[in-house]
This record gives C-alpha cells, sequence and structure tokens, in this order.
C-alpha cells in the first residue's frame, strides 16, 4: 500500500496552518507527524485527530493505494 499525504499539506497551506499548530491541536505526537512527512501508514486513530484538528474528513487528508501485482 502507498500512503499520500499531499492532500494534508495542501490544506495546511490553504488554510495558513503550521505543521507544529497542527500537531498540537490534534493531540499528535512529533514521530506521527515524521512518519506522515516520509509517506509511512499511521495509525488510523491518530488521523481521524487530525482531520478533527483541521474540520474535515480522512479522504481530505490522506490517499491510500493499493499496489497491484500482474501475474503472467
Amino acid at each position: 500500500m502507498t500512503y499520500n499525504y499531499n492532500r494534508l499539506w495542501k490544506l495546511l497551506i490553504d488554510n495558513g496552518v503550521r505543521k507544529t499548530q497542527m500537531r498540537l491541536q490534534a493531540g499528535i505526537s512529533t514521530n506521527i507527524l515524521t512518519k506522515t512527512g516520509k509517506g509511512e501508514p499511521v495509525a488510523k486513530e491518530s488521523l481521524v485527530k487530525i482531520a478533527t484538528a483541521l474540520n474535515c474528513g480522512l479522504n481530505d487528508i490522506v490517499e491510500i493505494t493499493q499496489e497491484c501485482e500482474v501475474t503472467k
């Protein structure tokens, strides 16, 4: 699976919110913020906290895609 948080970064920029401000409002650790910056998976609970702090849905902050294997 691939995790893309570009929607989150765009939302922060559009609203003039810094990553640190969002982290404090959402009550998440710096480790979670680092994982999102690296495109790594984070717990759904953390994503819900971020979405709640930004007053948006999960689809507004993360895009998760499944990689398909092609067999011959």
